[in-house]
């Protein structure tokens, strides 16, 4: 009867044991997944890669090419305001006119404000783009050798390559003032939102 008793208890002690296990199992899972951003591609959830950065707070260093594979980085543009717009693909309709609309924009603001495109297309891609598109006046610098970028501001969509559809704002003194993850890929950043916070940054 003693011999009954010890195995019911150590069959409650492992019961309870798995039943702990799995609570932890669920709070971790819970975690993870309100933690984890994602995008709309194509009608579906799409998970992002990373974190993006923290506002109001030094803006993560990274290096990309431009059109002859030359690298590129964030310190290059020191002292200056910068603008990033980021974008899957140059050979789509949105991303096209989303970056001619910065094309525009640029030459309403000083020579102390930089305005980037970002994408994973290669630098032979993006530079038939702005010969065929008139794009000269912005800065158009491909991802697709380190992934650097996407990695540094969690915008890498897993699985696909690409980057999502975001824009940054660095100040003066390479803080991140503001970012705008849109939610949609199929879908345009608030531009008005973006010009007039990059106003109100590179006057300060």
């Amino acid at each position: 009867m003693i011999l009954n008793q010890s195995k019911g208890q150590y069959v409650a002690k492992i019961t309870q044991f798995f039943k702990l296990a799995l609570v932890l199992s669920i709070m971790l899972s819970s975690t993870v997944n309100a933690t984890e951003q994602s995008v709309i591609l194509g009608g579906k959830a799409a998970p992002l890669l990373g974190t993006m950065p923290s506002l109001n707070q030094p803006a993560p260093e990274f290096k990309v090419v431009d059109a002859h594979f030359a690298a590129v980085s964030l310190a290059d543009f020191a002292g200056k305001t910068v603008l990033i717009s980021a974008v899957p693909s140059l050979d789509t309709g949105v991303c096209a006119l989303q970056t001619k609309r910065f094309n525009t924009e640029v030459s309403q603001f000083s020579d102390e404000v930089v305005m980037l495109t970002l994408s994973m297309d290669l630098p032979f891609a993006q530079k038939r783009f702005c010969q065929l598109e008139n794009v000269d006046k912005l800065k158009v610098l491909s991802d697709s050798v380190w992934r650097n970028f996407g990695e540094q501001y969690g915008l890498i969509i897993k699985d696909r390559g690409l980057l999502a559809r975001a824009i940054f704002i660095i100040d003066s003194k390479g803080i991140l003032r503001y970012q705008q993850l849109v939610a949609d890929v199929s879908q345009h950043p608030d531009y008005n939102k973006a010009l007039a916070v990059l106003k109100q940054v590179s006057t300060r």
